[in-house]
């Protein structure tokens, strides 16, 4: 057996790396920047994983997806049983009866939005209701009968608005609001760099006319998205109905006793059936006669809705009407190069024209040039027989040209006539 010299000790052992815990560095990694705003109070600034914010909200990993800055989701409004998601323009929020958590604080363009919505919460009921007229008191006083939902742009509709309403109308607001910005700065540059370029077209006007309607089919698409979005919610009752947040937890526990008197029918029901079919068959089917045309109370949603869908229409018409010029400057240019295009062609074919008539007088010199003795050739023995050949030159000269000129306008004529050149 092998001893070690004792001047030698063994080595010490190499020390153990501590491994670092995946969940926590998965955790680090999955929380997210997060603004809580709630009703009444001050917010408060945290991160929050994707798992607590399941647990605060009830919404699944699908719909939180939505929210993500990384990835590119159009513009939407869904909603579910505890949330509202709102995913307009930059605003990313998640909206509930007691907060609202807004995604991504830090950015510099969610400050009006944060600003406007701090500011609308902190501003208390009783203010609102103060500006009521005294009409708006009778309208109040009158419907305590039948406890009516106050509609949108009403008196006193405010005072009883709900937390998720007054959320979502800053959401629509603040998005109408950038995109009517956005949309004003792109005409008051298309206009005039669309009558630059018909006035003098040029490599700079159209690489400035290109860049302004790639910004404009890109503010289009978005703008159309929000509007379809709200168009959607405004075709749906349903959709609409599931936005009532604090109605339905307000009456969720009432909701369970109708359920159960609702079970006891329908087993009184099937008894019946058994003993009477025919009877059993009529009340069935009046029931569910009545049932479908059962409508949920919306109205006050609806009108807040159709408010901010018009004003999307209105920006959704300017950008059309700019994308109608920007289409009808196109045209206007290309039938402007076409004309010069033309012009160019025209000019080509009389200068071809002109190119085979002299190629024609240069036949007749070239035969004149050629090397043969003939008479006309020979030198002159007299001044007579000289001055006869001096007048035969010219005027073989000047018959030589009058010919080429006459040809020349035969075919120019020939050419307008027959429509080919103007």
């Amino acid at each position: 057996m092998h001893r070690r010299h004792p001047l030698h000790p063994a080595p010490a052992p190499a020390p153990v790396p501590v491994p670092v815990p995946r969940r926590k560095v998965a955790a680090a990694a999955a929380s997210q920047e997060w603004l809580v705003v709630p009703p009444a109070g001050d917010s408060r600034a945290g991160e929050f994983g994707r798992h607590r914010i399941m647990e605060m909200t009830g919404l699944p990993a699908r719909d939180l997806r939505v929210l993500d800055p990384l990835l590119s989701y159009p513009s939407t409004i869904l909603g579910r049983d505890r949330a509202i998601v709102l995913n307009l323009e930059h605003v990313k929020a998640i909206v509930t009866a007691a907060e609202v958590l807004v995604r991504d604080p830090s950015n510099p363009r969610l400050q009006p939005f944060l600003l406007e919505l701090h500011a609308r919460l902190a501003l208390p009921d009783a203010s609102i209701a103060n500006l009521a007229t005294d009409g708006g008191d009778e309208t109040e006083q009158g419907g305590q009968g039948s406890v009516p939902m106050p509609a949108l742009g009403t008196p006193g509709c405010a005072k009883n608005q709900p937390f998720e309403f007054k959320v979502l109308e800053v959401c629509l607001e603040h998005t109408c609001k950038c995109m009517e910005s956005e949309t004003l700065a792109l005409e008051k540059e298309a206009y005039p760099a669309l009558d630059e370029l018909a006035t003098r077209v040029s490599t700079r006007n159209l690489e400035h006319v290109r860049q302004i309607k790639s910004r404009l089919v890109e503010l289009l698409a978005r703008v159309q998205k929000v509007r379809d979005d709200i168009e959607r919610l405004l075709d749906d009752d349903a959709d609409m109905s599931e936005l009532y947040l604090t109605r339905k937890f307000a009456f969720q526990g009432a909701d369970e006793s109708p359920g159960r008197v609702e079970s006891n029918k329908r087993a009184s029901a099937d008894h019946d059936d058994k003993e009477e079919e025919d009877h059993g068959d009529e009340t069935e089917s009046s029931g569910d006669e009545s049932s479908a045309h059962v409508k949920p109370d919306i109205q006050e949603l609806e009108m807040l809705l159709e408010a901010y869908f018009v004003q999307v229409d209105g920006t959704l018409n300017k950008l059309c009407h700019l994308n109608d010029y920007v289409d009808d400057t196109e045209k206007y240019i290309e039938m402007m190069l076409d004309e010069q295009q033309n012009r160019l062609l025209q000019t080509g074919v009389m200068l071809t024209t002109a190119t085979v008539v002299v190629t024609a007088g240069i036949v007749v010199v070239s035969l004149f040039g050629m090397n043969i003795h003939i008479d006309l050739m020979k030198d002159p023995e007299t001044p007579e027989m000289a001055s006869i050949k001096n007048m035969k030159f010219w005027e073989t000269t000047w018959g030589t040209v009058a010919g080429c000129a006459a040809i020349y306008f035969l075919l120019i004529y020939a050419g307008k006539k027959s429509k080919y050149l103007k």
